[in-house]
C-alpha cells in the first residue's frame, strides 16, 4: 500500500463537510480527489466548481449498496467518509470501514456520534496487523478540543472539568444530515461523567452563556450554549480518568431557533414527542432561512484544576473565525493528515478516535492561512492581581507597545498629562448630553490632564480639560460582559471590547445599559476610538458620535506619566485616597 494518499475518495464530497475538505484540498497538485455521492450530477457540478491545482473526479458512491465493490473499483490509497449522521447509520454502521480493512485501505471519518466512535477501537488489532490507518472523529470534536486540552492541561496537576462549545456563523449553512444527527438525539439521554461518576445528560434541554473572545479580538457576542452528542462526552475521560465532569454545546443562532429547538427537545424529554427525527427537514429549511446577525463564528473550551502548588487554576481557550472561514474548522483535522501523509509523516496503524493524531500547532499552522484567531485566558491567583487592561487582554497585553502598557500599569495612584484637541457636536441633544456627563468645551492644544486611582473592583479615571473635570469608572466585565471593559459614566454604562490592531488599542463598543438596564446596540452611540504611539508617546483619539445627532463630542492627543503623583497633585487633581472602597 502506498503510505502517501494520492488518491483520496471523499464520500459525501459535495455535502457540507466533505465538500470544504475537497475546497481545502483542491489546490493541491499532489492529491487526486474523487468526489462522491449519490448523485453524479451533483458530484460533476461540485467538481468544475472547484479551485484548480489537484485533479479531481466525479463518481456515485451509495455508501447503503456494496461498499466493498464500490470501494475496490476506484482503489483509492485513502476513503474519507463524510456523510452521516453517524448516529442513524443502522444494523452495520462500519461497513466502509470493514471494506477498507479489506482492502488494505486508509480510513479516515468526520463522525460526531459519541458511540460510533468510542467503537471503532473495536478494530485496532486487525487494523495494526495490515498497516491500515482507521481514524474516527477527525474533526473539531474530538480532535481540536483534545489538542486544545493538551494545551491548557500543560503544568497542571489535576485536570477537574473540562467545558467547552462551538458557535457557527448564521451564514454558515447546515447540512441536512447535521440537522437529522441533532434530531435524533436531542431531548434524550447522553452518556457522559458527572461528579468524577459516570452519569448523563439530556441533549438539548441543558444550557449555558459564554462569551467566545480571543485575547484582543473583537468578541462574538454572548451566546447560548445547548448540550450535544459529540465524542468528547465518552472519548475525553477515557484521555484523563480523573476527570469530575465533560460537558460539550452546540451555540447555533439566532437564539430565537436555538430556544424553539430547545423547546422541542423538552418535548421529547417529557416524553409527548417520540423523536424530533421527522421535523429534520423542516428544521433544516427554517435554519438555513432564518438567519441574521454577525457573520462569524467561534470556539471555546474551558477547564479548571490546580496546579503543583494545588492552587485552584481556570484557563479557557477561545477562537474567532470570520466570514466564511468558519465553516472550514471541521474539516481541517482531515487536512491536516493529509498534509502531514503528503509530507512522509504518516500516522501509526491502528484503529481509533483521532485525538492523539494531531497537535495544536498544526491547526495554528492552518489558521495562520485564513481570518481565524485563537488565544487563551487564565484566571489564577496571580492573574487577579495584573492591572485591570492587562486580565482583560490576556496574551495580547504583551503585543501592546510600552508606552501604552505603562499608562494602564498603575497599581497606585497616578497622573499623566498632556494636550488634546476638543471638538463638540452642534447638534441639540449634543450640547445636552456633553454637558450633563461633562465632557470638554472646544478647543485647541487645551491642557489635559488624566487621573488613575485603582481600588477595589476597578479604576477611577479623573479626566480634566484645563479646567473641566468628568469622571468615569472602569472594571472588567462579568456574566454576559465577561472579558469586556465596563466603563459607568453615572448612569450610563458601556460595555468595550479592547482590540489590539498592530500598534493601536482600540475601544469598541458591545453592549451600553441605563441604570443597569439593556439598551438595544443599534441605538449606542459609537465612534472611533483608540490608543497609539507617535514617536515614543502616548497618544489617544476619542469620538463619540450618535447616528441620529451626529457628533457629541472628539478629543485626540498625548499623555506623558507624571514621575511621581505626590500629595499637591492629588489634592489639587481629586484624587481620593487609594485605601478608599471605589464603587
Amino acid at each position: 500500500m502506498n503510505p502517501i494518499p494520492t488518491k483520496v475518495l471523499i464520500l459525501g464530497g459535495y455535502g457540507t463537510f466533505g465538500g470544504r475538505l475537497a475546497q481545502l484540498l483542491a489546490g493541491d497538485a499532489r492529491v487526486t480527489l474523487l468526489i462522491a455521492g449519490r448523485s453524479l450530477a451533483q458530484a460533476q457540478t461540485f467538481c468544475d466548481r472547484l479551485a484548480p491545482g489537484a485533479c479531481r473526479s466525479a463518481l456515485r458512491f451509495d455508501r447503503d449498496g456494496d461498499a466493498l465493490a464500490q470501494i475496490q473499483a476506484v482503489n483509492p490509497s485513502l476513503v474519507v467518509d463524510a456523510t452521516g449522521p453517524f448516529q442513524c447509520y443502522g444494523d452495520d454502521p462500519y461497513r466502509i470501514i470493514k471494506a477498507c480493512l479489506v482492502h488494505g485501505i486508509d480510513y479516515l471519518d468526520l463522525a460526531d456520534g459519541s458511540d460510533f466512535v468510542k467503537s471503532v477501537a473495536q478494530f485496532d488489532r486487525e487494523a495494526r496487523e495490515r498497516g491500515v490507518i482507521i481514524l474516527s472523529g477527525v474533526s473539531s470534536f474530538p480532535v481540536l478540543t483534545a489538542a486544545v486540552l493538551r494545551r491548557l492541561a500543560h503544568g497542571l496537576a489535576t485536570l477537574d472539568t473540562i467545558t467547552g462549545g462551538i458557535a457557527p456563523s448564521p451564514y454558515a449553512g447546515v447540512g441536512v444530515n447535521v440537522i437529522r444527527a441533532i434530531a435524533s438525539y436531542s431531548g434524550k439521554r447522553l452518556a457522559l461523567v458527572r461528579g468524577g461518576q459516570p452519569s448523563f445528560g439530556i441533549a438539548m434541554t441543558e444550557s449555558l452563556r459564554y462569551t467566545i473572545c480571543p485575547p484582543g479580538r473583537l468578541p462574538l457576542r454572548n451566546i447560548r450554549f445547548s448540550l450535544v452528542d459529540v465524542p468528547d462526552l465518552q472519548v475525553l475521560p477515557e484521555l484523563w480518568p480523573q476527570l469530575e465532569s465533560v460537558w460539550m454545546g452546540a451555540g447555533p443562532v439566532p437564539e430565537i431557533l436555538h430556544r424553539m429547538l430547545n423547546g422541542l427537545a423538552w418535548l421529547v424529554r417529557l416524553r409527548l414527542l417520540p423523536s424530533l427525527l421527522p421535523f429534520s427537514s423542516l428544521i433544516h429549511q427554517v435554519s438555513n432561512r432564518v438567519r441574521w446577525g454577525e457573520h462569524r463564528g467561534g470556539m471555546f473550551v474551558a477547564i479548571t484544576g490546580t496546579d503543583v502548588r494545588g492552587v485552584p487554576v481556570t484557563r479557557s481557550w477561545h477562537l474567532l473565525a470570520e466570514g466564511d472561514d468558519g465553516p472550514l474548522i471541521p474539516s481541517m483535522a482531515c487536512q491536516a493528515i493529509i498534509e502531514r501523509c503528503l509530507a512522509g509523516r504518516r500516522p501509526a496503524a491502528g484503529a481509533r478516535a483521532a485525538t492523539a493524531d494531531l497537535e495544536l500547532e498544526d491547526y495554528e499552522a492552518l489558521f495562520a492561512r485564513r481570518t481565524i484567531y485563537s488565544g487563551m485566558r487564565t484566571s489564577d491567583p496571580a492573574a487577579a492581581t495584573q492591572p485591570l487592561y492587562q486580565r482583560i487582554l490576556g496574551d495580547a497585553w504583551d503585543a501592546l507597545p510600552a508606552p501604552l502598557r505603562a499608562m494602564h500599569s498603575c497599581a497606585s495612584p497616578q497622573v499623566a498629562a498632556g494636550q488634546a484637541d476638543v471638538l463638540r457636536g452642534r447638534h441639540p441633544l449634543a450640547r445636552l448630553v456633553a454637558f450633563v456627563i461633562g465632557f470638554p468645551a472646544a478647543g485647541h492644544q487645551v491642557p489635559v490632564q488624566v487621573a488613575f486611582t485603582p481600588g477595589a473592583g476597578g479604576e477611577r479615571w479623573t479626566r480634566t480639560f484645563a479646567s473641566r473635570s468628568f469622571t468615569s469608572f472602569q472594571s472588567a466585565g462579568r456574566g454576559t460582559s465577561a472579558h469586556l471593559l465596563r466603563e459607568r459614566f453615572g448612569p450610563l454604562t458601556f460595555d468595550l471590547a479592547l482590540v489590539v490592531e498592530g500598534a493601536k488599542l482600540c475601544l469598541v463598543v458591545r453592549r451600553w445599559l441605563l441604570w443597569g438596564l439593556p439598551l438595544p446596540l443599534l441605538l449606542a452611540p459609537g465612534g472611533d476610538s483608540y490608543e497609539t504611539v507617535i514617536d515614543d508617546r502616548f497618544h489617544f483619539h476619542v469620538e463619540i458620535r450618535h447616528r441620529l445627532i451626529g457628533l457629541i463630542v472628539g478629543y485626540r492627543g498625548w499623555l506623558e506619566i507624571r514621575p511621581r503623583a505626590d500629595a499637591a497633585v492629588l489634592a489639587e487633581t481629586g484624587i481620593d485616597c487609594p485605601t478608599r472602597a471605589l464603587p
